[in-house]
């Protein structure tokens, strides 16, 4: 008796199991095939990734190109795909060895040694030409493929302005997903254009070659390989900037070479506003971006400007009637008018001492402004495009109020109202110290201004959105500023020749000799800040336009944080003049 209940119980006991069992295999292979577990594991993603090989051609990722189609963050790379499943079979090496001119034992250990599909290399990456990519291909063997892969540029071009691509995790949105569900890891853009455009490249799919294999990494299905990719013939997208790739990459080389170490530059087309190079140092350490605040863009937040600030004291100055062609100014007082100044000029009328860059002069002025009305200074420093962020800005698709950067630093010019009423704080604002704050980009974009005639037109740096096809999706239009206020002719004129007058006869001398006119002002800023030798700190500027006779591009250099007579501001401007002359006359 107890032998048959113990049967019966061992018989219902494995009864039990085998339900359990299939209840288990159905809920795997039938109920929950894409959510598997409080994990939400796809089952039939994860039992296919297991049995495929695959490599990649093309992450999906929409592309960057200069204003010539010129890529900037990825690259085509003609090359030879070999899959692992050559090593057991007989197939031509030697004649694909002789078309790519390297010898037939390098493939051979290539093919030997690979448990995945590879990219041939020989030390670097091994690139193909067309006839080599066509005599392969014609060769029509199973696992040897010329392909064009998408890379990355090995060289970072434009790195803070376009931005930087990296994983991130992103919760689940639903809340009614089950509770304890992993984050999904998504790569997306986290600084410059890669961010704000990052909803127009997000990719839709890879496009990869890949074959399915067995237990042991044989073909599965035979020895055919497939290629995928989107089916939509539409994307990925390309976003179409308005750098231009060689002077970007010759303004870089520039920097570098000059040891100029934190600050940068920007250069302008002054018919269009588009920024045709942008360089902002230090440079991102990839490893750790956020470090030493190197992901951020010099050109685009805000610094102290000293007299590179000066044109708006003069364009209020002059539409004022404040200029009486016989005033002189005292320029051997410093800026308080209390003491001898550090530079002693002598009696100076308005012109010279706008070339000299004399403090004292603009003190009074200033201060005679704000007592005809409290608003001046802001009023002309908005007409100027000093103050508002320039970039562009406009309503693309459903995205309402669409700016072309994540961030661009906003100006100020006062603090606190009182200063507006005290003579010393006035005389610092007048030349571009106390709380007055621009980004270079806003710099540049006043000579651009001036260089124009005074109308002042939005920031592009983008001015193309392209279908994968190459046709239109959007177009950025050039457009005026929303608070465009412009001057008089009268006064725009008369700040152009004082721009040039700074070259002529003034603080900017050192470019009498370039190949191109210039005209622009200086700028040194007292930061109220010491280095670990207790030398005080300064911002050095030079920001102009040239060629004078018919201005094409404007330039702000500026030099960070550094000693008084260390800046390279000069050389740099210098320089970036030069190599654009080269560039354009070799291309005449």
């Amino acid at each position: 008796m107890d032998v048959r209940k113990r049967t019966i119980n061992l018989s219902v006991g494995v009864i039990i199991f085998i339900i359990v069992l299939i209840i288990r295999l159905i809920q795997i292979q039938l109920i929950q095939t894409e959510e598997f577990s409080k994990h939400n594991i796809n089952l039939l993603e994860a039992s296919v990734s297991q049995r495929t090989q695959q490599v990649v051609i093309d992450q999906g990722r929409g592309k960057f190109v200069d204003k010539n189609n010129e890529p900037l963050t990825y690259v085509n790379q003609p090359s030879l795909i070999l899959f692992p499943f050559l090593k057991n079979m007989d197939w031509p090496i030697e004649q694909v060895a002789r078309l790519i001119n390297v010898s037939p034992e390098k493939l051979n250990v290539a093919v030997k040694t690979a448990n995945e599909p590879i990219v041939f290399e020989e030390g670097k990456a091994f690139t193909l030409t067309d006839i080599q990519m066509t005599e392969i291909n014609d060769l029509k063997i199973p696992g040897v493929f010329a392909v064009n892969r998408q890379n990355e540029m090995p060289d970072k071009i434009a790195e803070h302005l376009i931005g930087l691509v990296r994983e991130y995790e992103q919760a689940p949105v639903n809340s009614e997903e089950v509770n304890g569900a992993k984050s999904i890891n998504l790569k997306g853009g986290i600084s410059g254009l890669q961010q704000q455009f990052n909803e127009f490249v997000l990719p839709e799919a890879e496009s990869k070659l890949l074959y399915h294999v067995d237990g042991k990494n044989g073909p599965l299905f035979g020895l055919e390989v497939k290629y995928t990719e989107p089916a939509n013939p539409f994307y990925p997208v390309t976003i179409k900037t308005t750098i231009d790739k060689e002077i970007q990459i010759a303004a870089e080389k520039i920097v570098n070479k000059h040891q100029l170490n934190d600050g940068g530059l920007v250069l302008i087309d002054i018919a269009t506003n588009d920024v045709v190079a942008m360089v902002s140092v230090p440079s991102i350490n990839h490893s750790d971006p956020y470090v030493d605040d190197a992901l951020e863009n010099r050109m685009l937040t805000v610094q102290t400007p000293g007299s590179v600030f000066k044109p708006v004291i003069a364009a209020a100055a002059i539409e004022h009637n404040l200029l009486q062609s016989n005033r002189i100014f005292d320029c051997d007082l410093d800026m308080y008018g209390e003491g001898k100044s550090q530079y002693l000029s002598g009696m100076l009328n308005f012109e010279e001492s706008f070339a000299n860059s004399c403090n004292y002069t603009f003190s009074v002025l200033a201060q005679e402004l704000m007592e005809l009305n409290s608003q001046s200074i802001e009023e002309y420093a908005t007409k100027l495009g000093l103050i508002n962020p320039v970039i562009w800005n406009g309503d693309v698709f459903h995205f309402e109020e669409f700016n072309q950067l994540p961030y661009v630093g906003t100006g100020t010019i006062w603090v606190e109202e009182s200063d507006k009423t005290s003579p010393k704080a006035i005389a610092q604002t007048a030349n571009g110290q106390k709380n007055v704050k621009v980004t270079p980009l806003a710099i540049a974009n006043m000579m651009a201004t001036i260089a124009r005639g005074g109308k002042e037109l939005q920031v592009r740096v983008v001015s193309d959105i392209l279908y994968k096809n190459e046709t239109t999706l959007y177009s950025f239009p050039i457009q005026t500023s929303k608070d465009n206020q412009p001057l008089s002719p009268y006064t725009i004129l008369k700040l152009q020749q004082l721009l040039r007058t700074v070259v002529l006869e003034g603080t900017g001398r050192a470019f009498q000799g370039n190949s191109y006119e210039v005209a622009g002002k200086s700028g040194t800023a007292q930061l109220g800040i010491k280095n670990d030798d207790g030398e005080e700190l300064h911002n050095k500027w030079f920001a102009g336009y040239f060629p004078v006779q018919n201005p094409k591009y404007a330039l702000v250099v500026v030099d960070l944080k550094q000693q008084e007579n260390n800046a390279v501001t000069n050389d740099v401007f210098y320089e970036i003049i030069e190599t654009i002359y080269e560039i354009e006359q070799g291309s005449s």
